[in-house]
């Protein structure tokens, strides 16, 4: 591989495993992160230490502006090849009844305006039809989406069902642009997205009652990122993977 990979949320969980993945792979890693700086560099120093290349940008992908520099950070690091959509938040389970408007609003900023903000800023480095040489955005998704989070995660489930909505009508948007844009759909995975939402045990507790008798990890996430961002997924554009165990 070569060119460079902005992965948003880069820092931890599926993302720093992707970000890792893809650097042994040959890519020039952009990690961006909202605010743990020291978690950025820890994956930047994991890549160096590996011989690999990598940098870490702040910035918020609910912000336009952020997103804009972001990408302008990128291009100073050499020409774009990808963009892995991971960015995302979700908060503590409860019915819809007992959201409020300002939590519902910050799930779709970040969840959603995030990854259309990114992916325009990737496909307008990438398109041939603006001078690029192609690429891949591969967005993340959930299982969510199509279980829809009753009583939990409603507002969560709606933000990843508009992610494969815009995997769908982005990828035939740029089909003929040599830009492949695909998704993967996580289920049950072990990673600190639980504790985010107050449930941190969730993950272990929920293994047992999966098909496969137990969570994912991010990095078996990771490696469904990498297949599709490579060539050996060179027809394969449209479509949101499943990497849930069965779930």
């Amino acid at each position: 591989m070569d060119g460079v990979l902005v992965i948003t949320g880069g820092s931890r969980g599926i993302g720093r495993a992707t970000a890792l993945k893809a650097a042994a792979a040959g890519y020039r890693v952009v990690v961006n992160y909202t605010s743990d700086a020291a978690a950025a560099d820890a994956v930047v120093s994991a890549i160096a230490q590996a011989g690999g290349t990598a940098m870490a940008v702040q910035g918020d992908v609910a912000n336009e502006a952020d997103v804009i520099r972001l990408f302008a950070e990128a291009d100073a690091f050499g020409p774009l090849s990808g963009l892995v959509n991971n960015a995302g938040v979700i908060d503590r389970a409860m019915s819809l009844v007992d959201m409020s408007a300002e939590r519902i609003t910050r799930l779709m900023m970040v969840n959603v305006v995030g990854s259309l903000i990114a992916a325009r800023e990737a496909v307008r480095r990438l398109s041939t039809q603006f001078g690029g040489k192609g690429g891949v955005i591969v967005n993340l998704s959930s299982r969510a989406a199509e279980l829809g989070g009753a009583k939990q995660y409603v507002d969560y489930a709606a933000t990843k069902g508009a992610i494969d909505s815009l995997t769908r009508g982005l990828a035939l948007e740029v089909a003929d642009q040599g830009i492949r844009v695909a998704g993967v759909r996580p289920g049950i995975i072990e990673t600190d997205i639980h504790a985010s939402a107050g449930d941190p045990g969730r993950a272990a507790r929920m293994g047992s009652t999966l098909p496969m008798g137990r969570a994912g990890s991010a990095d078996e996430v990771a490696d469904a990122i990498l297949w599709l961002l490579s060539d050996k997924a060179s027809y394969v554009t449209g479509t949101t993977i499943d990497v849930s165990g069965g779930r």
